[in-house]
């Protein structure tokens, strides 16, 4: 079954401490780091993940781009991203399609789940968002691993020394 998740930015980053922060003096570099957060959490699931923005922050858009592979969506004038979310909910939900809509606005929760899609708060996708940053981590530090390994079997003393030679440090 396929799975999507419709991220409401600006409620995301109005909840999330850290990009709470940040939007203070810097709102497109808020907005760039949920991107890239939200790039990470697609590539680690293997959902499907659309960032709707509204207009009202980024005026006259009413666009949509591709970044990272996401989908990444400007609401038009005079719409806001609930009205947008819930238009995605009724386009993507299918039979063999799961759609999560990531909110802490619990009348967005509500209607969209009245739609079919399931609730994920920004809290709980956050946590979530921690659980794939562990786990990237842990693919990063296996790959090194597999690249420090040699066909000899030696012990760590001798490929520190070996290292020291590589580097001229002998």
């Amino acid at each position: 079954m396929a799975e999507i998740l419709l991220v409401d930015g600006y409620n995301i980053i109005g909840d999330w401490p850290e990009l709470k922060e940040l939007k203070k003096d810097d709102l497109e570099g808020a907005r760039d780091q949920l991107i890239e957060k939200m790039a990470e959490y697609q590539a680690f699931s293997g959902m499907k993940v659309y960032i709707i923005f509204d207009a009202h922050m980024v005026p006259g858009i009413g666009k949509k781009y591709k970044n990272y592979r996401l989908e990444i969506i400007y609401t038009r004038e005079n719409e806001t991203a609930d009205e947008r979310i819930e238009k995605l909910v009724k386009k993507l939900k299918r039979i063999d399609t799961q759609v999560y809509v990531a909110t802490s606005d619990f009348v967005e929760q509500s209607v969209t789940f009245g739609y079919g899609a399931l609730r994920k708060s920004a809290r709980e996708l956050r946590v979530e968002m921690g659980i794939v940053k562990k786990g990237i981590d842990k693919e990063v530090r296996k790959s090194k691993k597999r690249e420090n390994t040699t066909k000899i079997p030696i012990s760590d003393e001798m490929a520190e020394i070996f290292e020291k030679w590589r580097r001229g440090d002998m």
